[in-house]
């Protein structure tokens, strides 16, 4: 059931999360910094396919074991402060699709490292798209609260991005296919399928910060 708004002494409604949760905590700006680590993740992810030779990514490590103690953080102190169960829902599957972007982001660059993979058009090219639409989730949340517009148009582009990365990988593969080179193209597409479900990632986001956007209404 959709919680209803309160209007504040200005005449004011407050956005979504300072209706629904208690002060002593900050889950918009816990979800905010949440976003901005991914997008610092899927940064590294792609300004590391552009090293040559390609290193351990360990930084990325890094950031994608930073931004799950985040995200434990946060569960723990949802459990604990409220019992407002569609609106918990909705917040703790946003950042726990999130995670699955960064998670897949380190899975791509692991294997690549690992199997020898060399980042060609197609892996560049999805990397790209999921960074852009990883940024516009994040500028998304941080207007969530006061601004639908321009969440909406944040989904708009990221979607676009989304698509854009699935006729890529699609390209991708059917060009991989007819590659002559198969312990190539096995290795080559295991890394095209991460980036495809990190991409699919980024739509579950997506759909669920809708979700969010509709209950401002």
């Amino acid at each position: 059931m959709k919680k209803k708004q309160q209007i504040t002494g200005s005449g004011e409604k407050p956005g979504l999360f300072s209706s629904i949760f208690p002060r002593e905590y900050d889950f918009e700006a816990m979800l905010a910094s949440q976003a901005d680590r991914t997008v610092l993740g899927v940064q590294e992810m792609v300004a590391w396919q552009k090293t040559c030779p390609l290193c351990n990514p360990e930084e990325l490590e890094r950031i994608e074991n930073e931004v799950d103690l985040m995200r434990h953080d946060m569960e723990d102190k949802l459990i604990k402060s409220f019992s407002t169960p569609f609106d918990r829902q909705d917040i703790y599957s946003i950042s726990r699709q999130m995670d699955y972007i960064l998670n897949f982001a380190k899975e791509t660059a692991k294997e690549m490292y690992a199997f020898g993979v060399t980042p060609d058009k197609p892996i560049v090219d999805m990397s790209e798209k999921l960074l852009s639409g990883t940024g516009c989730i994040a500028r998304g949340i941080k207007a969530l609260n006061d601004d639908k517009g321009t969440v909406e148009m944040e989904i708009r582009h990221a979607r676009n991005d989304y698509n854009a990365l699935e006729e890529i990988y699609i390209a991708g593969m059917a060009d991989l296919l007819k590659t002559n080179d198969a312990m190539h193209a096995l290795r080559a597409q295991e890394i095209y399928h991460h980036l495809r479900h990190a991409g699919r990632a980024m739509r579950d986001t997506l759909d669920i910060l809708h979700n969010a956007v509709i209950d401002l209404a």
